[in-house]
């Protein structure tokens, strides 16, 4: 947690109105969303001018949230982002610790600029480009960090229904509706006063998980189709080229959960989606697993990512096959 000394240093900034600019990784999930809005939604309580830019585009599933029409979006509007970043007098990055989460485009920009920033993050190994780093690997997601801080400042009280429903969403789709091992008893306390302040954690439920399309079913079925097993290494994987994904009419966010199926099976202590993008010329990969299997140290090691002990993303720039073939003889050299 953020020092006494740092807490009343923020909060004498927040004091008087600011520009202020929060920004979250790309590609960015319910907790990054949610973590950016809710700040997004109680700063401008304390009359700041508040712009949150995500580095891409954002999945559908969490279009419903308040005020994502007004997501600056980097890789689109750079002309309309550069300037906003430039004149910030605060940066809020949340649920990244390392400015190459953004991506190489708004990297190259991050690294120029000399504002204050303030990073809010649960991931390992933060980098030190921020003035004030409130960074903690024992919370289960960004979104109740976000809680915590605001409640630190002293402003429990602005806690509305907006910013209650964001918090929520980010808890629910990181803890993995409550039972990821990082779910505490902290964590049911939260979310008890997220739903006591307006948070309808039914409709939320709805909002993000009943929300599938004939072809994003028929993609699942497909990738279910491609999961390989390997019981003597206790891992299994799955693939889904770019072919496959736009035979479904792939949507953005359409993979989201997949890669838990995989860590389903009896017996399984590691898994992998391997997701091939054209476009960027990468395979896109996502890790889970459980007990002592570290996949963010895995991920670092070999696959230029990151994340936590038992979810990290990475990336390859091999092809499908040749990703998926390092990931079981990597896993048999240090089986």
């Amino acid at each position: 947690m953020l020092n006494n000394i740092e807490i009343t240093e923020i909060k004498e900034l927040l004091s008087s109105p600011k520009k202020i600019t929060i920004i979250s990784h790309r590609n960015p999930d319910g907790d990054a969303m949610g973590s950016s809005l809710g700040l997004l939604h109680f700063l401008k309580q304390l009359n700041h001018e508040v712009v949150y830019i995500s580095p891409n585009e954002y999945p559908d599933f969490l279009a419903w949230l308040p005020e994502t029409n007004k997501v600056v979006i980097f890789e689109r509007e750079y002309d309309k982002a550069l300037p906003i970043l430039q004149n910030s007098d605060i940066i809020f990055t949340l649920d990244f610790n390392a400015l190459h989460r953004t991506g190489d485009a708004m990297q190259k920009t991050l690294d120029t600029l000399t504002n204050l920033m303030i990073m809010i993050d649960h991931h390992q190994l933060p980098d030190d480009y921020a003035k004030y780093t409130f960074s903690d690997v024992t919370y289960g997601s960004t979104c109740q960090m976000v809680y915590d801080f605001i409640n630190t400042l002293g402003y429990n009280d602005l806690i509305n229904t907006e910013i209650a429903s964001c918090l929520y969403t980010g808890i629910v789709t990181d803890s993995g509706s409550f039972r990821f091992p990082k779910t505490t008893s902290e964590t049911h306390i939260c979310v008890a006063d997220l739903i006591e302040k307006g948070a309808n954690n039914s409709q939320i439920h709805s909002a993000l998980f009943d929300n599938s399309s004939y072809a994003r079913l028929q993609l699942l079925g497909k990738a279910l189709q491609n999961l390989k097993v390997f019981p003597e290494l206790n891992a299994s994987y799955i693939t889904l080229s770019q072919e496959e994904l736009d035979s479904f009419d792939y949507k953005k966010g359409d993979t989201e959960g997949i890669v838990n199926y995989g860590l389903s099976i009896e017996g399984i202590l590691v898994t992998a989606i391997f997701i091939e993008n054209k476009e960027e010329g990468i395979i896109k990969i996502s890790f889970r697993s459980q007990g002592g299997f570290d996949v963010n140290e895995f991920a670092r090691n070999h696959f230029q990512g990151g994340g936590h002990i038992n979810a990290a993303g990475g990336k390859s720039f091999s092809s499908l096959e040749e990703t998926a073939k390092q990931f079981i003889t990597i896993l048999a050299k240090e089986n």
